[in-house]
C-alpha cells in the first residue's frame, strides 16, 4: 500500500504533462513519484482539517499516511537505484495543479469542500492508473522500478475504488 502511492503520484504527473512513454527517464520518473506524492499529502492534509465527513475525513488521513509512507519508500529506492530526482515538466505541471487543487479547496467549506475533495481524488487515481499502465510501466528502464510499479497497482485501484464509493454516498 505504501508503494502504491509513489506509483500513483508519478502516474498523475506524467499523465498531467502527456509525456510519451520514450521521452520520461527513471530519474524523471523519480521527480514525478514524489511530487505527485506530496499534492495528494497537502491534499489529504486539508481535508482531514476542513471535512466535517468522519468519512471524507477517515479517507484523507489514510491517503495522507500512504503517501507519507509511499515517499519515504520512494526515496529509498531512488537511493538504491543511485538515481537523482529530475524536475521535469511533469513534475512541474503536477505541483501547479495540486496547487492550484489547494487554493480551489480553501474556498469552498461543508458538502461542498467534501464533494470537491472526493471528486479530485477519483480523477486524481484514475489518471494515476492510466499513467502507470500506458507511460510508467512501459518507461521504467529499471527491472526493480518496472516489478514495483507493476506490484503496487491493485493499490491503486483500491484507492480509486474508495474514492468512487464516498463520491456515490455524498451525491445522495
Amino acid at each position: 500500500m505504501k508503494l502504491s502511492t509513489f506509483v500513483v503520484a508519478a502516474a498523475l504527473l506524467l499523465s498531467a504533462s502527456h509525456t510519451s512513454a520514450q521521452g520520461v527517464t527513471d530519474a524523471q520518473i523519480a521527480a514525478i513519484v514524489v511530487t505527485a506524492n506530496q499534492v495528494d499529502i497537502d491534499a489529504g492534509k486539508l481535508a482531514g482539517s476542513m471535512s466535517s465527513n468522519g468519512d471524507v475525513k477517515k479517507f484523507a488521513d489514510l491517503m495522507v499516511a500512504a503517501h507519507t509512507s509511499v515517499n519515504k519508500s520512494a526515496v529509498e529506492l531512488v537511493t538504491k537505484l543511485k538515481v537523482s530526482p529530475e524536475d521535469n515538466p511533469t513534475s512541474q505541471s503536477l505541483k501547479a495543479g495540486g496547487d492550484k487543487n489547494v487554493a480551489n479547496l480553501k474556498t469552498l467549506k461543508g458538502v461542498a469542500f467534501d464533494k470537491a475533495y472526493i471528486d479530485y481524488e477519483v480523477a486524481y487515481h484514475q489518471q494515476v492508473l492510466d499513467a502507470v499502465d500506458k507511460t510508467l510501466i512501459p518507461s521504467a528502464s529499471n527491472p526493480e522500478l518496472k516489478a514495483l510499479l507493476v506490484k503496487v497497482r491493485p493499490a491503486f485501484v483500491a484507492h480509486l475504488d474508495h474514492a468512487k464509493q464516498l463520491q456515490s454516498a455524498l451525491a445522495k
